[in-house]
């Protein structure tokens, strides 16, 4: 096993909530570090842990990811990890050259150019003039800033400051890459580029990336810390399982209702047909609970309500979304508008094969009226009426959506027939 390129032991940080104190408190804790006092120092009035006794160590070529809400002492700890700020308790070992993008322009003299703003950067890093003369024109490259590098960078846009940033950060070979939220700022096609320059600087690097980005974390991470309040409440080298926890963080999450109120949703039925469960009033649905779906059984969805007789026709959509609210899945409403009936009335829905990978997903129930291929007025709209989880038998990828195919191989190569046609080679299997 090689050296631990970081290692924390312990380490806690505490703020205070009230500027005076927090001037008073900074002097007192200046005197006693200069008199050499080693009392422990505990919580004064006002004061609070933003950092909590977290620990962990990370090797070469491993990238961790931290999860957490707002507020969870993420960045806060990655300050740490980079000499901004000094841990109160607890020991940091860094082994060798840091690079970090932690707070967007940070670093940057916002009156001297792009240019003169690298070497000032790759000065800190402790490179030579001539080692960064060699790596100029990747930095600038990279950060696609060719026609802009001798502007001032108080000029600059939030995505080209990232761009600049982040360039620097990687280019300059760290052995420790510290990577805050700040690549949400910039746009998709060199957020990208970013994360292809992370898996490469991993192989010779250690990572630590925060983001609430889940899937973008799922795809880089190999491994994770989920915080909360200062704390690290979870520890795993498998990012899934952080990331399930940070989702039932916001388990509790309420449904929301919108629409003109024609329509009033009194029962669900929800589920295979084996195992199918009925809702006698639909407001009373737990929105804590998840039900477990077997993917390769028929789902059952069942909607008992009442209409405003002045509706004619009307439309139900039904869409599903995953964890990050993203919207994976949609079941279209039947070809022509549904007829309105006096009293309560029931539509039942059934879906032969839920083509969903193992997660967790939510389900929305759109009413429309009249219109089938567009929104038109929406009677009623409840997002999340219920949660259900899928669980495959195997894991299968990172894509929401499963689509089965019909696979042939033949043991005889020769067999296969070419045609090329207007749109390209087609290959047919026997």
């Amino acid at each position: 096993m090689s050296e631990p390129l970081v290692r924390v032991q312990n380490v806690s940080k505490k703020f205070c909530r009230d500027l005076k104190k927090s001037l008073w408190y900074g002097l007192m804790d200046m005197i006693a570090e200069l008199t050499g006092s080693t009392a422990a120092r505990e919580l004064r009035p006002k004061e609070f842990w933003a950092v909590d006794n977290v620990s962990f160590e990370l090797e070469k070529g491993e990238c961790l990811g931290l999860v957490g809400p707002n507020g969870a002492g993420k960045s806060t700890l990655l300050k740490m990890l980079n000499g901004i700020i000094k841990p109160d308790r607890g020991r940091i070992e860094m082994h060798g050259r840091v690079g970090a993008l932690i707070e967007l322009g940070a670093g940057f003299n916002p009156i001297l150019t792009g240019r003169e703003n690298i070497y000032i950067n790759g000065s800190v890093l402790g490179l030579t003039k001539h080692e960064i003369d060699r790596k100029l024109d990747d930095i600038i490259g990279f950060a696609e800033l060719q026609d802009f590098i001798d502007t001032p960078v108080q000029n600059y846009s939030s995505g080209m400051r990232v761009r600049l940033g982040f360039s620097i950060a990687a280019q300059m070979e760290p052995d420790i890459l510290l990577v805050d939220e700040v690549l949400a700022v910039g746009d998709v096609g060199f957020r990208i580029k970013c994360y292809n320059e992370i898996y490469r600087i991993m192989e010779n690097s250690a990572v630590i990336f925060v983001s609430h980005s889940m899937p973008q974390l799922g795809k880089v991470c190999t491994s994770g810390i989920l915080m909360d309040k200062g704390r690290a409440i979870m520890r795993s080298d498998n990012i899934s399982e952080v990331i399930n926890g940070y989702y039932n963080l916001f388990a509790g999450e309420q449904r929301t209702q919108v629409g003109s109120g024609k329509v009033r949703l009194i029962a669900v039925r929800f589920g295979n047909k084996t195992d199918c469960i009925t809702y006698p009033d639909a407001q009373a649905i737990d929105p804590n609970h998840y039900h477990h779906i077997d993917a390769n059984k028929p789902l059952t969805i069942g909607l008992t309500f009442t209409m405003d007789q002045a509706v004619d026709c009307y439309s139900i959509l039904l869409s599903i979304s995953d964890v990050d609210q993203k919207l994976v899945l949609q079941i279209l409403p039947p070809e022509r508008p549904l007829k309105n009936h006096p009293g309560a009335q029931e539509v039942l829905v059934t879906i032969d094969s839920l083509l969903l990978n193992t997660g967790k997903y939510s389900l929305t129930v759109h009413f429309l009226k009249d219109q089938k291929t567009d929104w038109g007025e929406i009677l009623l709209s409840v997002r999340s009426l219920l949660k259900f989880s899928v669980q495959r038998d195997r894991y299968i990828g990172a894509a929401p959506v499963l689509h089965t195919a019909q696979w042939n191989i033949s043991d005889d190569p020769s067999s296969i027939r070419h045609e090329q046609g207007n749109t390209g080679q087609v290959m047919d299997l026997p």
